[in-house]
């Protein structure tokens, strides 16, 4: 039996060898390949900065006629495609708006409510503005992606999406 410890014969080391890697120059290659990465990281970003984003088309769907609705009334479509449900309402004589019906919090419905003229989600009171879709009060984060409409003739049209 020899006097070394068990783990020197398992684990042999070279002390010769043991100058090649001091902390300095593990160090330094980390602090290298940190800076490299940042470098690739920043161009990357720098790219996809100068990048045009994609053109969205939107289709035109027809929603409704003009008197259809009552000032003050509200209803429900579809716009762009058939799983996107969206809300008009007629706020005014010749004024419609119209929304997404998803509330930007959690994704649920929200309903028109004409006595205070404000759009409401009830799963967590939030309330938006039903000119512009702003958040009144609650905890939606963004205002409600708007519909552009367009009238052609007396028909009202959707056309375009913001937000």
């Amino acid at each position: 039996m020899s006097d070394s410890p068990a783990w020197k014969e398992d684990f042999p080391i070279a002390w010769t060898d043991d100058h090649f890697v001091t902390r300095r120059e593990f160090t330094k290659s980390l602090v290298l390949v940190s800076c490299a990465s940042f470098v690739a990281n920043a161009s990357v970003a720098t790219l996809e900065a100068f990048q045009e984003a994609p053109k969205v088309v939107f289709p035109a769907v027809r929603v409704a006629t003009a008197g259809e609705l009552p000032v003050g009334g509200s209803r429900v479509f579809h716009y762009p495609g058939p799983n996107e449900v969206c809300l008009l309402v007629r706020i005014g004589s010749e004024r419609y708006v119209a929304y997404s019906q998803k509330c930007t919090h959690l994704g649920c419905p929200v309903h028109y409510q004409a006595e205070v003229r404000k759009l409401y989600c009830p799963c967590h009171e939030g309330f938006f503005n039903v000119d512009d879709g702003r958040v009144l009060a609650g905890p939606p984060p963004r205002p409600l992606a708007q519909i552009r409409l367009e009238k052609r003739g007396e028909e009202l049209w959707a056309i375009g999406k913001t937000g």
